[in-house]
């Protein structure tokens, strides 16, 4: 089996699968303690890097997905799955695992 290269620019979600850069879990507590490793929770919160074409309806068309490439998203904590590229971390998931829109 060859060894695949992977790339942010390679990864191209299908349906209305979102591939989402996962933002950097807090360190530190709002009381100013610094937390372990093995205390942070999975962040929930990450910003959409690409788009799958969107659903397919009953009649073939596509329904066009509601974010876009740069939105700062909220999504569901036990959603998608995993992807670590070089450094960054990633999650693919399903447009609706994601929950809200960040401003």
């Amino acid at each position: 089996m060859a060894a695949v290269s992977l790339s942010v620019s390679t990864v191209k979600p299908l349906g209305d699968r979102v591939f989402v850069k996962v933002t950097a879990a807090e360190e530190k507590t709002a009381g100013g303690l610094y937390l372990p490793d093995t205390a942070k929770e999975k962040p929930q919160v990450g910003e959409v890097v690409a788009l799958g074409p969107g659903k397919r309806n009953d009649d073939g068309s596509r329904q066009e997905l509601e974010i876009k490439a740069g939105d700062k998203v909220l999504y569901s904590k036990y959603a998608g799955t995993d992807v670590k590229l070089g450094t960054e971390e990633y999650v693919l998931l399903s447009e609706k695992d994601i929950l809200a829109v960040v401003s």
